[in-house]
């Protein structure tokens, strides 16, 4: 007996197949969306990417319909790739599929032009069905990567120096060595520090990196 998904799937492969390029640096990941995309009459790899630069130097010879990246990858990353290639077309359909669920993840990918945002373990009919989303012009978040975007879109984000100050506790700095590193007083560190401390809901150093981590405001 033909499902609907049967009929949907046979009326589809009489269209053009959906043209899809795969960044990840990864070749199992790779590997493993390229044997399920052969499954699927309606989508076609065109190429593959190991890492974002190689990435955008594909986009612009194939032109896909969609493009799927990892956030994390070599030479440039995730977010820089969609960046170029968004300068490039306004209007590209990509798709990020990570192992990163940070907040700030998901939400500067979102900003820097992504349709969708999915995590690794995905349902395979999922990831399949979200690539025909985003094909079709839709924007598509699971519920929980879009609650974290809003938690993320309603916090008080922290400005330019806080995150310098962060970034740089996470090192293992001292107040006095990144006030000397970032030529402010010891003062203004400690002030910075506080209002870190208040933007992230936290009560000390240790905490405030493994929350940053957490939400990927910084890479350890």
């Amino acid at each position: 007996m033909k499902t609907l998904d049967d009929k949907k799937e046979r009326i589809s492969a009489k269209k053009k197949p959906i043209r899809l390029l795969i960044a990840d640096d990864h070749s199992v990941v790779r590997e493993g969306l390229v044997s399920l995309v052969k499954r699927k009459s309606d989508i076609v790899i065109v190429a593959e990417a190991s890492n974002g630069r190689e990435a955008v130097d594909l986009w612009k010879q194939h032109s896909p319909d969609v493009t799927l990246v990892d956030l994390r990858m070599p030479e440039l990353d995730g977010m820089g790739a969609i960046k170029e290639i968004r300068e490039v077309d306004p209007n590209a359909s990509i798709l990020v599929l990570t192992t990163y669920d940070g907040d700030e993840d998901i939400y500067c990918a979102i900003k820097a032009g992504a349709k969708a945002y999915l995590l690794k373990d995905t349902a395979r009919d999922a990831l399949v069905d979200t690539v025909r989303r985003v094909y079709a012009g839709e924007t598509y978040l699971p519920p929980p990567i879009a609650a974290k975007l809003a938690e993320r879109v309603s916090g008080a984000a922290l400005s330019p120096r806080e995150m310098e100050v962060l970034q740089r506790m996470a090192t293992g700095k001292s107040n006095k060595e990144i006030g000397a590193e970032l030529f402010i007083s010891d003062g203004t560190v400690k002030t910075h520090v506080s209002s870190i401390f208040s933007k992230l809901d936290v009560v000390s150093r240790t905490e405030a990196i493994a929350t940053a981590t957490r939400r990927g405001l910084i890479q350890l």
